[in-house]
This record gives structure tokens, sequence and C-alpha cells, in this order.
């Protein structure tokens, strides 16, 4: 698998460990930046190069790092096809793939130690959408939402 990787000056080195963690696990990484440690760089950057990875085809899924999730979780998520999901543990990594088809993960690098942020991006990385029908059906609600999101927004 073929696996975008970015974090910001918060998450900086815990991106590096974790892009140096999928290799191991036999992934080949699109590191998106930072580069380097720069204090005065902004998470929707990396978040946005990440989920752009993702949405045209260049990478399979995502990963991105920032201090708290929060922000890159949003930032990531304002791109169309994009479904990530901020975590703190294992399961909800795996099951956010299982059962919603997230295709980035998000991790908090001031929340999460880097034991379990590699256990989270190993459950993410190995899981599979189920495709059981309960899950298809409510998938296709959320492209839905997706789909009309700025005709809503225009009828408000």
């Amino acid at each position: 698998m073929k696996v975008a990787i970015g974090g910001d000056h918060a998450g900086f080195e815990l991106k590096e460990a974790l892009r140096e963690y999928i290799g191991k696990l036999g992934h080949e990484t699109l590191d998106e930046g930072a580069f380097k440690y720069d204090a005065l760089d902004d998470y929707p950057d990396f978040a946005y190069a990440v989920a752009r990875a993702v949405v045209d085809g260049t990478v399979d899924r995502g990963v991105v790092v920032c201090g708290s999730g929060i922000g890159a979780g949003i930032a990531a998520n304002k791109v169309r096809g994009i479904r990530a999901g901020i975590c703190a543990e294992p399961y909800s990594a795996h099951q956010g793939v299982e059962h919603d088809d997230m295709n980035v993960v998000v991790v908090g690098s001031r929340v999460t130690g880097i034991e379990v942020a590699k256990e989270i991006v190993e459950a993410f990385l190995r899981a599979r959408f189920s495709g059981e029908e309960r899950h298809l059906r409510r998938l296709t609600k959320v492209l839905e939402i997706e789909a009309n999101a700025g005709r809503a927004a225009a009828e408000d």
C-alpha cells in the first residue's frame, strides 16, 4: 500500500517516527512534509497535501499528524472525497476503515504517545472496508451529504 504522511511543527517528530514505522510495515510512503521543524508552519498545508494525494489516487491512504489532531482533521475533511478520522486509540482506527471507509487517519502528537500512535497507524493500514450492506448504506448517505453540501449552504 502507498501511504501519504504529513505533519506540522507540532507533529513533525511523530510524523518522522511514523514514516519510518510505516516503511517497516512494508508500505511505501509519500512524505508531504514538513521536511524540517519550522515553528511557523501551518497544519492546513500538510493536511491538504495528504488529502489531495489520497483523492487523486497517488496514494491509497493518508496519515496526518498535528498537535491535537483537531485542526488537521478539520482541514483534511474539507477536501471532497476525504473521510478523515481523529484517532487516539487503535480500535477507532480499524473500525473507522471497516465501517466508514475512512481513508485518512489523524493523530495528535501532544495527546498520543509514540507507541500508541504506531498501533493506531498499523490498525488503520491493516483494516479493510467491510462492504456490508449496513455500512454501504451509511456510507452512501455520507457521500450524499458531501455531494449536496454546497447546495444546502446556498439554500440557507
